[in-house]
């Protein structure tokens, strides 16, 4: 081998290394289980449309704020895309105006728009779920 090429080769790997240590921690990151719990079981009961099971977690506000109608109508838009399959990926968590806020990004299999999930928690208690 040659001195250039065993440059270029050194040079590549060089790179490669330096790319793999500053990679930030945030792409191997996951919730907490019981938040990964909480946010599967939010998705459930909009696919049951069940307001007790939808706001069973949730603070007085939350409790207090949610109604039949607004959960049919998440039910209504999502239900049968949620019955085809998706998966979630967790991305990061958000410290908001006193909550933990935790986002993931739903992808479908049925391979249409994907949408992003954001789980409000204070004192062990959801303040707030939004789809986007």
């Amino acid at each position: 081998m040659c001195l250039t090429s065993s440059l270029a080769l050194m040079r590549r790997q060089i790179i490669a290394f330096t790319f793999i240590m500053l990679t930030p921690l945030a792409v191997f990151a996951q919730a907490p289980e019981n938040t990964e719990a909480t946010m599967k079981s939010m998705i459930s009961a909009i696919q049951a449309n069940s307001l007790p099971d939808f706001v069973a977690q949730g603070d007085q506000a939350f409790q207090e704020g949610m109604t039949k109608e607004m959960l049919a109508s998440i039910n209504q838009s999502l239900a049968s895309r949620l019955k085809q399959g998706y998966a979630t990926t967790f991305l990061t968590r958000l410290n908001q105006q006193g909550f933990a806020v935790y986002t993931w990004k739903m992808e479908f299999k049925d391979g249409n728009d994907d949408v992003l999930i954001f789980l409000a928690l204070k004192d062990g208690k959801i303040g707030g779920f939004w789809l986007r």
